[in-house]
């Protein structure tokens, strides 16, 4: 059995690092990634494990051996301002169980994609999903490429393509993971073992208006971008509403030139859309893009609708779920590593309790004697698989 006293310890020294009075930020690629990255290094030499960093800046802590292992862990990096246990938590359960069983421990690189648009980049990058040459070139708000990021804290964006060789270093892979909603608080349940993972898709829209005086400019002689993206917005969400299980969420917005006195020429929109499978995200985006047509017309402006990610939702292999036997099921509606894994090899989740179902902000929390009986039944599981 794992204990709460021993999953404090080792969190101990990971919650400080990118924390301040507005949140934990631990941006990939950056000074307290590093940091945390190093706390990974000391964990692993304590417990006799060897790191070793894949094409994709994941970061590896293998027991002896050649493998293939079983593996555990999640991520280190955060969104901005977010909370101390997603991601932190599942990486120090993996450590605590690694000391129990012969098992590998990862923390995939940039999960969140907070800085870049590039979520679960790193295990993306090992199931061979990712379009390396467009990624290499985001920029983040600073304008600096991601390759160039990379290239800081010493990892070769060239060699992003070999990350594949790596999966068959890997038997399967199990994350622990703070839950995200009040499923599992509703339940009574102090964890829970995830079914599935819901369909996601994530719309990168972009409205091109014409700049023009805020004050002197009729109605009738305005192409404003920033007014057709707000009418879009609530038609999304007005869409979403017709349908049961489908969540739509307007998640970021860019607007040029962001004047005081000007009518907004140029924004750029992300809408993310997450439904329990992939045929009403396919028939909501299908009614949106009609609806953007009609009113790039009416606002007299240009409407572009592309997708930025997709993933079309996965269900978790049958024997792990069973090794899991005895936690509630539920179908979580996040991404996660475990989920890109999922489509190549055995994996699994389990999620601890939230009493407030909040997370990606300060107030996330989790009782870490919950967090201990999801790590044993991790435990538990990996001796049934034969880890």
């Amino acid at each position: 059995m794992i204990a709460a006293g021993e999953l404090r310890d080792r969190l101990a020294g990971l919650e400080p690092i990118g924390l301040d009075a507005q949140g934990t930020t631990r941006l990939a690629w950056s000074e307290e990634l590093a940091a945390a990255e190093a706390w990974f290094l000391d964990q692993a030499r304590a417990g006799g494990l060897t790191v070793e960093r894949d094409p994709a800046g994941s970061l590896w802590a293998v027991p002896a051996g050649d493998g293939p292992w079983w593996a555990t862990g999640s991520h280190l990096d955060s969104v901005r301002r977010g909370g101390r246990f997603d991601g932190a938590l599942g990486v120090a359960a993996g450590f605590a169980l690694a000391a129990r069983a012969n098992v590998a421990v990862i923390a995939f690189a940039d999960e969140e994609g907070a800085r870049f648009n590039t979520p679960t980049f790193g295990s993306r990058a090992l199931c061979g999903r990712l379009d390396t040459e467009a990624v290499l070139a985001r920029v983040d708000e600073h304008g600096i490429a991601l390759a160039d990021a990379m290239r800081t804290v010493g990892v070769d964006p060239e060699s992003l393509a070999a990350a594949p060789t790596w999966l068959p270093r890997l038997r399967g892979f199990l994350e622990l993971h703070i839950d995200q909603t009040r499923d599992l608080e509703r339940a009574g349940a102090p964890a829970g073992a995830v079914r599935a993972l819901a369909a996601r898709t994530r719309l990168a829209v972009t409205v091109q208006g014409r700049a023009d005086h805020a004050g002197t400019t009729p109605p009738d002689e305005r192409r404003d971008a920033l007014g057709a993206a707000a009418r879009l917005i609530v038609a999304a969400e007005s869409l979403a509403g017709d349908q049961p299980g489908l969540r739509v969420t307007a998640s970021r917005l860019l607007v040029e030139p962001n004047s005081f006195t000007t009518v907004p020429a140029h924004v750029r929109l992300w809408l993310d859309a997450r439904a329990p499978g992939p045929e009403p995200l396919a028939a909501w985006r299908a009614t949106l893009e009609a609806g953007a047509a009609r009113l790039a017309v009416a606002t007299r402006t240009e409407i572009a609708v592309a997708t930025a990610s997709h993933s079309a939702g996965v269900t978790f292999a049958a024997q792990v779920r069973a090794a899991l036997g005895g936690l509630p099921e539920l179908v979580c509606f996040a991404g996660h590593d475990a989920g890109i894994l999922a489509e190549r090899m055995p994996a699994g989740m389990v999620l601890v309790r939230n009493p407030t179902g909040v997370s990606h902000a300060p107030e996330e929390d989790v009782d870490l004697d919950d967090a201990a009986t999801g790590a044993s039944a991790l435990l538990a599981a990996l001796e049934r698989l034969g880890a």
